[in-house]
């Protein structure tokens, strides 16, 4: 399965709740952290929910 790299890149100070929560529940907190999923189709949700917040790159 495709792994996926997502680095948070801005805040989340003036964001929804649900923003706040999907970032949080892909493991990222502090901007610069950068995490690894597999790209099952939630993950890819949730990154497309917050797509303007964090940057996402494949890794193999």
């Amino acid at each position: 399965m495709a792994k996926i790299k997502v680095t948070k890149v801005k805040s989340t100070i003036n964001r929804t709740q649900t923003q706040k929560r999907t970032l949080e529940a892909l493991g990222l907190k502090r901007i610069g952290q950068v995490v690894e999923h597999d790209a099952t189709p939630n993950i890819v949700g949730m990154v497309n929910k917050v797509k303007h917040l964090v940057s996402v790159e494949e890794t193999k």
